[in-house]
């Protein structure tokens, strides 16, 4: 099921909303798509200017520097993903089913693939935070980065699944913590999979319900424990 919205993003990461202009838009899509293809690290705004015949100094009339550049696509998801999770468990009441509907959200990849977007592809995001989702915090400017708001999508999702854990166990004394694990475990778990193997029991079937499976058993033998 594809979902249409719009998502207000934190102004501090961007110079000129690219939202706005079909260059913004353009820089946004084929960014995100370089960055999958050849590595943050290898990413530069010179090589993506030549990708889509502009010039440097356009890509940074939008963004400071490459690594806003990251965050704001990061942040997308992020923010695109709670909108799913509020979507698919609207109508459920069972907390348990939630946490479940919420895993699979996190785990499996996206079906459809929206390629034709003229803004960002859900799967190309997807692609993005397993590979590279941990690189737009790891860094010595986290804290100024945080004072700035530059984390409040990731951590609105850790809020939305901890509200969830309580709900299933009020007394359940580390909420935060074990819905932070979860985010980090979902995505860490699939490129441990595909590409450290020795890491994980999934790597021979290469099957993401079991990663779902396994999530759900840390979950909910954490949260139940007596």
């Amino acid at each position: 099921m594809e979902l249409n919205f719009k998502i207000k993003m934190n102004e501090k990461l961007f110079l000129r909303n690219p939202e706005e202009s079909v260059l913004g838009r353009k820089i946004v899509k084929h960014g995100l798509i370089l960055i999958n293809k050849i590595g943050f690290e290898e990413f530069t705004f010179k090589k993506l200017a030549t990708e889509i015949s502009t010039t440097e100094s356009s890509i940074y009339r939008y963004f400071e520097n490459k690594h806003r550049f990251l965050v704001y696509l990061i942040n997308w998801y992020w923010s695109y993903i709670e909108y799913k999770v509020v979507f698919y468990i609207n109508n459920i009441n069972n907390p348990e089913i939630k946490l479940k509907t919420v895993i699979k959200l996190l785990v499996e990849e996206p079906i459809n693939k929206n390629l034709d977007t003229d803004f960002i592809s859900e799967n190309e995001a997807y692609m993005l935070v397993m590979w590279e989702g941990s690189k737009s915090y790891l860094t010595r400017n986290v804290s100024k980065d945080n004072k700035d708001r530059l984390f409040k999508p990731y951590k609105d999702l850790c809020e939305r699944i901890s509200s969830i854990i309580v709900e299933l166990n009020p007394k359940y004394k580390f909420p935060h913590s074990i819905a932070s694990t979860v985010l980090e475990m979902a995505h860490s778990q699939k490129f441990f999979m595909q590409n450290l193997p020795a890491l994980t029991d999934f790597s021979k079937d290469q099957d993401d319900k079991k990663i779902i499976l396994f999530l759900e058993s840390m979950l909910f033998n954490s949260i139940q424990a007596k």
